[in-house]
């Protein structure tokens, strides 16, 4: 089974490689002795994320994630990195493909599925919903150090 590498770790930072978007392939998710999802990764425990979690998941033509699901408190982000597909929330069925972004609220009822000719490759981000603020927004600060490369 394919894993993830940490390429750099600190105290303020970890920055992870999960390979070439082709080769999410590779990977399984383990939810249960019963439950194996094949080309799929959760990446907040690799990178140490406190406050969302995401996952790459690939599909081939033809596959679907098979159920429908909802979450209890967070909100997801789906962003289509690559192919194209149908999305389905609370029986709305929509085509999506590269480029194509998906927010879904906690309690949508969803699902996806590749029918295209390639790889369906997505990133999910989840996070919890109902949360940002008007402060969160302006939460960057812009530092006057100079950036310097070695």
């Amino acid at each position: 089974m394919k894993e993830t590498k940490t390429i750099a770790k600190a105290a303020d930072f970890t920055a992870t490689d999960f390979g070439k978007l082709s080769d999410i392939k590779d990977y399984v998710t383990v939810l249960s002795p019963e439950v194996r999802i094949p080309g799929k990764v959760f990446g907040g425990h690799s990178v140490g994320a406190t406050g969302a979690e995401f996952s790459f998941q690939t599909f081939a033509p033809g596959q679907e994630t098979g159920f429908l699901h909802t979450h209890k408190n967070h909100e997801e982000l789906y962003f289509v990195l690559g192919g194209k597909g149908e999305f389905q929330v609370d029986g709305e069925v929509f085509a999506v493909s590269e480029g194509s972004v998906v927010r879904v609220a906690p309690a949508g009822r969803r699902s996806i599925r590749n029918n295209g000719c390639e790889p369906l490759v997505v990133l999910c981000v989840q996070y919890r919903g109902a949360t940002f603020t008007a402060e969160d927004a302006a939460d960057g600060v812009i530092l006057g150090d100079k950036v310097e490369w070695k």
